[in-house]
């Protein structure tokens, strides 16, 4: 005999309460309360964010200039002739140029391409609050001195050059070695200097461009 089921036993079984309640989503006011918060992380992190990429950005300059101090160097020692960085403050640009001793004039150098431009938001210089140049490097702050147009005649203004010779001596326009050439990079918040020795030894600094308080050249840290 078959056996009737109850129709208490028909009735479809209610979930409870604590599983119902999960399907409901979030409420109005937790979104709300949320996306509030998101947006004071937010504010917090996006000004930290774009002065760590504008920071990476000038060191990315700085290690570019060294790069090139470096190469004029070779290029000069290897070719028995003069070679130099040709920094156009107006361009914001570098090139590495070759002294062409059948054409006695200079030209870009024939490996190195084109000049390279300096990234958005940085441009030569150190400043106004920057009084003192790095240690043991310049004895007054400043750029190296100017460029020599191609026939080596008469410099170029707004430029800046710092010129090897043969042996991989930085020297000055009358041929003598000097230590006080430098090049200065800065975004408004730091700035990456890159010195060269009477040896000819390269290096890379950084300082805070407005620092609070530094005795003289104590602001540059070597990079």
């Amino acid at each position: 005999m078959t056996k009737m089921n109850s129709p208490l036993s028909l009735r479809p079984t209610r979930a409870p309460r604590r599983i119902r309640d999960r399907g409901r989503g979030f409420s109005l006011i937790e979104v709300m309360t949320a996306a509030t918060i998101g947006i004071v992380l937010a504010a917090f992190a996006i000004p930290k964010m774009t002065s760590s990429l504008q920071n990476f950005r000038t060191g990315g300059d700085a290690r570019t200039l060294n790069t090139d101090v470096t190469l004029a160097k070779m290029r000069a020692s290897s070719g028995y002739t003069h070679a130099r960085v040709y920094a156009d403050l107006s361009a914001q640009t570098i090139e590495v140029d070759v002294w062409n001793t059948s054409t006695s004039a200079w030209a870009p150098d024939s490996q190195n391409g084109t000049a390279n431009s300096l990234s958005k938001s940085v441009t030569f210089g150190y400043g106004t609050a920057i009084a003192n140049p790095p240690p043991n490097t310049q004895s007054t702050i400043a750029q190296a001195p100017l460029c020599y147009n191609a026939a080596n005649t008469a410099t170029v203004a707004n430029t800046a050059c710092v010129v090897f010779n043969s042996r991989g001596v930085p020297i000055d326009s009358t041929s003598t070695p000097t230590g006080s050439d430098a090049l200065y990079v800065t975004d408004g918040t730091s700035v990456y200097s890159v010195t060269v020795t009477a040896t000819g030894s390269i290096r890379t600094w950084r300082s805070e461009s407005s620092p609070a308080s530094c005795s003289a050249g104590s602001c540059w840290k070597k990079r």
